[in-house]
């Protein structure tokens, strides 16, 4: 058997097996091109897909990994208990992945072991971690670098503040040197210079990297934010350092397994040599030297934006692939009077809801390869001493942070309603992904403030005809020349109003024009991505089928900001009217292929944790079998019967 043939035939019979449900084999075998083929392109090669089958046996065979009790009907207490038992076991097992590749074989064991909660040991790898590794000197990674990677000490990051977050440079939190000591107090001076939400901070870790701003010489103006080592607990018992105190902030909007923390520092010393100081120093004597680039200390935030727009379009992926397998088995109503009820991803409105999102997905993944290989490039340029991409990283990563978590948001939000009542269940896993991916909006940088960094960043009329003979560069060609009218007009308007009041003054006034410049940018670049990214795939009928979704990411996107393509007679209306109609035709040409396209992610049921989505489509039987092991059925009658509703209802038969 030829080699393309033994991939194509082993990679169905993992997918289409007997007694799945009908209707989904079906629109697994209408689709045009080759699955195996497809997975290599979407995740980056053979050898990545194959790893990620690897990962997922070795992760189902661990029985360490199990759940006695499904997580969404564990207590608090309980899913931190899970979340901390995991985390043990999954860092005991960590040979079984590279490590050095969080990106993407970290990222991926973790979904599988854990799912979409965090852990009290997340922010350990996620934030502190990289930290040690891109702001110590030598002597610093020497002391520090293998009591972390071995576990001997548990991290977090704590640079948010209960009165500040995204405004880094109005940290409250001191750090003043004291010459005579050699030492740094570190002092919360308010209320709101509280520490809080770190992950990991208030019952977990016992070290932190802690961002203070740093007062040297006796100056009263600080020298910014900086970081610093910070032993909060006492490495035998536990307990708070003296002149330490901290705690778990309370239930959230989601990912409770984590215990999202409060600090409070009183006066509390620690060495000079705890400043890490790879760019920044604090002589002995005080005297403060200053790092090559202002951006330098903020590596680490870089780096889990980077981490975060895979991580966001995975969530994406993952409810658009539950939509999709729903709708193809969902049942409802009748097109055709008397042919019986049809598939309802039959529906050109529910084709409408899924499809876009689909393409988004994808889009927002590419992306997220390519701000990876932006990010290594820049961290191997630092160096070698130099900075000249590090503010471009800095602006796209800003962007696509800010653009790509809210339409995230907003996609599992409309793939949630594409499922009717069966996706407000959490059997669906469309309240767990929302709730961690609407996260995003807000932490390691606020949306609004993220695009207002950004937008510190002759063009003709609209190319566009049909999606059939556009070409790639006459669509790109149509966003840059309408990003670039926007930001002209945007500086002229800022311009104008820098005549009369302050800097600042007139950037708030032209902040949300800034904003949606910001944005126009951002989906130029996404755009771009999407179609350089296509035009690299071998094989010609996966290109086809992948350039079409690009193609409806675009006009999809066009379609939504219909008005700015048309300002000044850009885009005509005719045109635009054309791109309305030829949405609709690539729903149509997609419909077929749409069940394999959410297959080409390789979302196992483990990764998935969906009802809805389940690999085989028994959906029903499946949703019984998930209400049966609720909490509440462990017993037939709870105590609530004879607590109060059984003496109201007997009450209320003996006034009958």
């Amino acid at each position: 058997m030829k080699r393309d043939n033994m991939e194509k035939s082993t990679m169905y019979e993992n997918v289409i097996q007997p007694g799945d449900n009908p209707d989904l084999t079906k629109e697994r075998k209408s689709a045009s091109f080759n699955l195996w083929k497809m997975q290599c392109f979407v995740h980056e090669g053979e050898d990545v897909v194959r790893r990620r089958k690897e990962i997922l046996d070795f992760v189902q065979k661990t029985r360490e990994f199990d759940d006695p009790i499904p997580a969404e009907f564990l207590s608090r207490e309980e899913i931190v208990d899970r979340g901390a038992r995991k985390a043990k076991a999954m860092t005991d097992n960590a040979d079984a992945i590279d490590g050095s590749d969080f990106f993407g074989e970290g990222l991926y064991f973790q979904s599988l072991v854990i799912g979409r909660e965090l852990h009290s040991m997340s922010l350990h790898y996620g934030m502190f971690l990289p930290t040690i590794q891109g702001q110590t000197d030598d002597d610093q990674m020497d002391e520090w670098m293998g009591p972390t990677v071995g576990r001997a000490i548990l991290g977090t990051f704590a640079q948010t503040e209960m009165g500040h977050g995204s405004n880094l440079t109005k940290l409250e939190t001191t750090a003043t040197y004291d010459p005579k000591t050699e030492e740094f107090v570190l002092h919360t001076p308010t209320l709101t210079a509280t520490k809080w939400w770190p992950g990991g901070l208030g019952k977990s870790a016992n070290v932190a990297v802690v961002m203070a701003q740093l007062y040297t010489n006796g100056v009263n103006k600080a020298r910014g934010p900086h970081p610093f080592f910070v032993p909060l607990r006492d490495p035998e018992t536990h307990m708070p350092m003296k002149g330490v105190t901290l705690g778990d902030i309370g239930p959230k909007f989601g990912i409770n397994s984590n215990d999202n923390g409060f600090l409070i520092f009183d006066h509390y010393r620690i060495p000079r040599r705890n400043m890490f100081m790879r760019f920044s120093k604090v002589l002995p004597d005080g005297t403060y030297v200053a790092p090559p680039h202002a951006k330098l200390g903020f590596g680490t935030m870089v780096f889990v934006r980077s981490i975060m727009i895979k991580d966001q379009a995975t969530q994406l992926g993952a409810a658009a692939v539950i939509g999709i397998r729903y709708s193809a088995v969902r049942r409802q109503g009748e097109i055709n009077e008397g042919a019986g009820e049809v598939q309802v991803i039959d529906y050109r409105t529910q084709q409408f809801r899924l499809l876009p999102q689909l393409a988004r997905a994808f889009a927002f993944l590419f992306a997220a390869y390519e701000i990876k290989t932006l990010y290594m490039l820049v961290t191997e340029q630092i160096g070698d001493g130099n900075m000249d991409v590090l503010p471009e990283l800095h602006a796209v990563s800003s962007g696509l942070k800010s653009v790509v978590s809210w339409e995230t948001a907003q996609g599992i939000e409309q793939l949630r309603l594409a499922c009717g009542g069966h996706g407000y269940s959490r059997a669906s896993a469309f309240p767990d992904i929302y709730t961690y991916a609407v996260g995003g909006c807000t932490y390691e940088g606020e949306n609004i403030v993220m695009l207002l960094q950004v937008a510190r960043q002759d063009s003709g009329k609209s190319r566009i005809r049909s999606w059939r003979e556009s070409t790639d560069e006459d669509i790109i060609h149509d966003f840059e020349a309408v990003a670039r009218r926007m930001i002209f007009a945007s500086y002229d308007r800022l311009k104008n109003f820098e005549k009369t009041m302050t800097k600042k003054e007139a950037w708030n006034k032209c902040s949300i024009d800034l904003c949606k410049t910001a944005r126009m940018h951002v989906k130029l670049y996404l755009v771009k991505v999407f179609l350089r990214r296509v035009s690299t795939c071998e094989d010609a009928a996966c290109k086809k089928v992948m350039h079409t979704l690009a193609k409806l990411y675009a006009f999809d996107l066009i379609s939504g900001a219909a008005g700015y393509f048309m300002k000044g007679g850009f885009m005509s209306e005719k045109q635009s009217e054309n791109v309305q109609s030829d949405l609709y035709e690539m729903l149509e040409v997609l419909r077929p292929e749409s069940v394999a396209l959410a297959d080409s992610w390789d979302m196992s049921d483990l990764e998935l944790r969906s009802v809805l989505g389940r690999r085989d489509g028994n959906v029903y039987p499946a949703l019984l079998e998930w209400a049966k092991k609720s909490q509440l059925n462990r017993t037939e009658v709870l105590p609530t019967f004879a607590k109060y509703l059984g003496p109201m209802m007997k009450e209320g038969r003996s006034n009958l």
